[in-house]
């Protein structure tokens, strides 16, 4: 039935200005404004639409990737810039705050960082 869609998520924000900001201008993403939300073009023509919610209650989880290379590079351009990296207790991260697995079958080298409104995003090598 859906086949055919362009499908795209979508995630709320309680300042939508602040991540203007922040994926267009910090993260250097294609971000369009209208009528009051944002949709930010990915690429290989993926979307997603950030919407105004005034109650706004961050998602517990992450809710955007972003695939890179080398992690250690996307790191130190995202400590650059200002955004501190998430910590988690019980989860082995290095002191610059990426998780580094033993074994390839425990998932590939990732890093969580937050979005202004308090959204939970990640750098994953691969």
């Amino acid at each position: 039935m859906f086949r055919e869609s362009h499908a795209f998520s979508g995630f709320s924000s309680n300042d939508i200005p602040a991540c203007l900001d922040f994926y267009g201008r910090k993260l250097g993403l294609d971000v369009t404004q209208a009528n009051g939300m944002l949709t930010l073009r990915l690429r290989d023509g993926g979307r997603v639409l950030i919407y105004p919610k005034p109650d706004h209650v961050p998602a517990p989880y992450t809710v955007l990737n972003f695939p890179v290379e080398d992690i250690d590079r996307a790191v130190d351009q995202l400590t650059a810039l200002g955004i501190e990296l998430e910590r988690y207790p019980g989860i082995p991260q290095d002191a610059r705050g990426i998780v580094r697995p033993e074994r390839p079958e425990q998932g590939p080298p990732i890093a969580w960082f937050k979005d202004p409104a308090g959204n939970i995003l990640a750098v994953v090598q691969g």
